[in-house]
């Protein structure tokens, strides 16, 4: 347990910024699970438009310190892969 203020208020702002980070992530998550689901269906156009949503989602996580540039990177190249083997 922390015994010094500054202990304490480091453990507060953990808290808070993990929230934020959690909710960034989930965010960023949601906007591949919607590409990878229009890939599934084999609907180009949908799966089109909902990568264009994506990138700059994964450059934001990546700007916030959520994500790491390589991560963001290889998973828009994984997706962008995915879409044109599509056609």
């Amino acid at each position: 347990m922390a015994n010094t203020p500054q202990a304490k208020k480091r453990i507060r702002r953990n808290d808070r910024r993990a929230e934020v980070n959690g909710n960034r992530v989930g965010r960023i998550r949601t906007f591949v699970k919607r590409v990878e689901a229009a890939l599934a269906a084999g609907d180009k156009t949908a799966a089109t438009s909902a990568l264009a949503e994506v990138q700059p989602e994964l450059q934001r996580g990546v700007a916030k310190g959520v994500l790491h540039k390589n991560t963001a990177s290889r998973k828009f190249s994984r997706l962008t892969k995915r879409l044109s083997a599509l056609a």
